[in-house]
C-alpha cells in the first residue's frame, strides 16, 4: 500500500537527527518502547552502520524532505541460529499517523527482508491497550505467536507483549 505523499528510501545519515527525534516522544510519553532513555544522534549512526552491515533495511517515509516515520529490521537474538530471523520496529512521528505511512514501511521492510535472505520476522508489540500494531501485523499475514505477560515496567506500571510471526519465504 502506498501513500501518495510519501517515498520510502534507505535513510540516510541527514535522517538521524528525525528519526531521533520521533523515537524520544515514545521513549518519553509512551510505553510502545521498552528503552527508558532516548538514544542520541550518534547511537542512531552506530544502528544505521550494524544494519548496513548486515544488509538490513533501515527504511524513512519521506513526506517531502519530512521523515513522517521510520522502520527497519534487527536481529531478532544474538545467537547464530538465529541469523535468518529478525525483529522489526517501525516508528511514525505522531503528526503523521493514521495516513497509511506504517503499512508503506512494513510492506517495504518485507519485501527488502526477503531479498537479504532472511525467512522469519518476529514482532514485539507492547500491550498498550491499542490495537493498532497488531492489526497492521495482521493485514500483513503475521500470526500471534504468543503473550509476555509483565515483562516490561515503564511509567510506573508494568506492561505485556504479544509476539507475532511472519515467514517471509515460502519454505519456512
Amino acid at each position: 500500500m502506498a501513500v501518495p505523499e510519501a517515498v520510502i528510501r534507505p535513510a540516510v545519515p541527514a535522517d538521524l537527527e528525525a528519526v531521533a527525534e520521533i523515537f524520544t516522544y515514545y521513549v518519553t510519553h509512551t510505553v510502545i518502547t521498552f528503552e527508558q532513555t532516548p538514544p542520541t544522534v550518534a547511537e542512531w549512526q552506530r544502528r544505521l552502520d550494524d544494519l548496513a552491515g548486515r544488509g538490513l533495511p533501515f527504511l524513512v517515509a519521506d513526506l517531502n524532505g519530512d521523515v513522517g516515520g521510520y522502520a527497519y529490521a534487527g536481529p531478532w537474538r544474538p545467537k547464530p541460529a538465529y541469523r535468518h530471523t529478525v525483529e522489526d520496529s517501525i516508528y511514525l512521528a505522531p503528526n503523521h499517523t493514521g495516513r497509511g505511512l506504517g503499512s508503506a514501511l512494513l510492506d517495504a521492510l518485507l519485501t527488502q527482508c526477503a531479498r537479504a535472505g532472511m525467512r522469519q520476522m518476529i514482532a514485539v508489540i507492547a500491550d498498550t491497550g491499542s490495537v493498532a500494531s497488531a492489526a497492521l501485523h495482521k493485514r500483513f499475514g503475521f500470526e500471534p505467536a504468543g503473550r509476555l505477560s509483565g515483562v516490561g515496567y515503564k511509567h510506573d506500571r508494568w506492561i505485556d507483549t504479544a509476539l507475532m510471526q511472519r515467514a517471509l519465504t515460502p519454505d519456512h
